[in-house]
């Protein structure tokens, strides 16, 4: 392909970033983004935790005409609700309780440079309204001033979330999921492209094994067949961590199945374990539920929202009243951030007993 179709390549591995991979899902993302590179249109990318989103961001920003201009990441999920607004579009002094100084915000950060919203599917729906304005507009208006500023910037967003799903919940603006998508991109889970294994291990071996002081570290056939049957719910994330943990844990020069002990018990793919007792519980509640529908002779109804709810309410009760009602931690259990939670709990309507 022309260098305007394809991201620079080097042995699977796109020029400059991490992302790495011969697979044909791969040479797809190679692709697209050398065509997203060349224009200035918003791209959205999605898959699942770990799966590498940011390294595309920065792959898209680093073969772009900006690639000398800032590359400003603003994670959507770790912001407190009330603070995200100023955290984009900065404030004033004054602006409210605590605002001694005006801050520029990370679009003011990233002028002729790129900004990467990482999961902008968490951003509160106020927020949204106003994000859409500066993707349409290209200009911001900082809390507490009247002055409208001029930004250039590229927006590259991601997320983990089925948007097309929180269009429906409500929780997700249409128009703006619009705004956003007009360059999709989607990265596949690790499993689903496992033919990528070995060169991801090269490269991380090769990335890491001089900082651990194992310069000529190898890894075991048992081992390697471990790493390739195991399904990586993490993706490559986990897959990068665990080999950072063998290659620390290692005292000689072989990484061997002992050095990778999370996954000695976890090989064999999720789809062909048995059910838990919980699942097994969990598949009757559901059938009783389908069978009662069913029975009921409707024919569209909010089947999903029912059992949604029958699963998700008593499990957000159950870990809020284990943690003491300590929502950062519930959260961290649950694997959501705390703007979801406290929806959750708006919409179930949980309290503190």
């Amino acid at each position: 392909p022309s260098p305007e179709d394809s991201v620079a390549q080097e042995n699977g591995e796109a020029v400059g970033t991490q992302i790495v991979g011969e697979s044909d899902a791969m040479h797809v993302i190679y692709l697209t983004i050398g065509r997203a590179a060349i224009s200035d249109e918003t791209v959205l990318i999605m898959g699942e935790s770990g799966t590498g989103k940011e390294s595309v961001a920065k792959a898209i920003h680093q073969n772009s005409r900006r690639a000398g201009e800032a590359f400003v990441v603003v994670d959507c999920s770790a912001i407190p609700s009330d603070l995200i607004e100023s955290a984009l579009f900065g404030h004033v002094k004054g602006a409210y309780t605590g605002a001694d100084t005006a801050r520029e915000g990370k679009f003011e950060q990233a002028d002729r440079g790129t900004i990467f919203l990482d999961e902008v599917g968490e951003l509160p729906i106020e927020v949204q309204m106003k994000l859409l304005r500066v993707l349409q507009e290209r200009e911001v208006e900082p809390i507490g001033s009247n002055e409208i500023r001029k930004v250039d910037v590229r927006v590259v967003a991601a997320t983990n979330r089925r948007l097309d799903l929180a269009i429906q919940e409500g929780t997700f603006r249409e128009d703006l999921f619009y705004r956003l998508n007009v360059v999709p991109i989607f990265v596949p889970p690790l499993r689903e492209r496992k033919e990528d294994i070995p060169d991801l291990v090269d490269y991380f071996m090769a990335r890491y094994a001089q900082d651990y002081d194992q310069s000529k570290a190898t890894i075991s056939p048992e081992a390697f067949k471990l790493l390739m049957v195991y399904d990586w719910p993490g993706n490559v994330r986990e897959l990068e961590n665990s080999l950072k943990r063998a290659l620390v844990m290692c005292a000689g020069q072989v990484l061997l199945p002992e050095h990778f002990p999370e996954l000695s018990g976890n090989a064999v793919s999720s789809v062909t374990k048995a059910p838990t007792g919980f699942e097994s519980r969990l598949a009757v509640l559901m059938s009783e539920r389908v069978d009662k529908f069913i029975e009921s002779g409707v024919s569209s109804g909010s089947l999903h929202a029912e059992i949604r709810i029958a699963v998700e309410k008593p499990l957000f009760e159950l870990i809020l009243e284990r943690t003491g009602w300590n929502r950062r931690k519930a959260a961290e259990i649950l694997g959501i951030n705390r703007n979801t939670l406290h929806s959750k709990m708006e919409e179930y309507g949980i309290q503190k007993r």
